[in-house]
């Protein structure tokens, strides 16, 4: 029998290492590197010549869907299981976008996710049913690049000036932005265009 080399990207050590011990008692997938933040995913998977990375969406230095779109522009032969605490349909989405092979919820049995790496090593996707129909229901983000920038950019009460300086971009160009997202999420204000924005899972 032939070990799955697994990578573990998950930025809390407790989560990281019960899903090390669990996947470890399988008898074909072997864990041969654990890493804490997203920009550390694309070294380790090149020193540790892994065959699956199981990546976190919620990481510092670079979330999950970014190191899934990293792993498969530059080592294309990788699977990518994403997992997630948040069952957010936009996050299904994009994640799909970024080259994922799976996408499941942290919720799901050890059993459930070791099937699943087996699954998208034979070439299957495999899609938290429930999510999967969420994300259906829920459609594409009508946010553009740019407007998911600055949204995120504002998240933390930055004001027009900060979000203006941290992106190149004008006051007035932040300020049309911002006010287009606010339209778009039918929000009040930014601060609840954020909070829509993050509970679909578009940010």
């Amino acid at each position: 029998m032939s070990m799955i080399r697994l990578l573990l990207a998950e930025d809390q050590s407790m989560v990281r290492e019960a899903l090390a011990a669990l996947l470890g008692l399988e008898p074909d997938i072997e864990v041969v590197a654990q890493v804490a933040r997203g920009d550390e995913v694309l070294t380790a998977a090149r020193e540790h010549d892994i065959d699956v990375a199981l990546l976190d969406i919620e990481m510092p230095g670079m979330t999950g869907i970014e190191a899934a779109a990293a792993l498969r522009r530059e080592l294309p032969a990788v699977k990518v299981v994403v997992v997630t605490t948040f069952g957010r349909p936009g996050y299904l989405r994009r994640a799909m976008e970024s080259g994922a092979d799976a996408f499941l919820v942290k919720d799901a049995p050890a059993s459930q996710l070791a099937a699943a790496v087996r699954k998208v090593l034979a070439g299957e996707r495999v899609i938290d049913p429930t999510l999967a129909a969420a994300a259906l229901a829920d459609g594409a983000s009508p946010l553009t690049d740019r407007e998911r920038d600055v949204l995120r950019t504002a998240a933390d009460g930055s004001t027009n000036a900060e979000i203006a300086a941290a992106l190149h971009l004008s006051q007035g160009t932040v300020r049309n932005y911002l006010s287009m997202a606010i339209q778009k999420l039918a929000a009040r204000n930014r601060a609840e265009a954020v909070r829509i924005a993050r509970e679909k899972g578009w940010l």
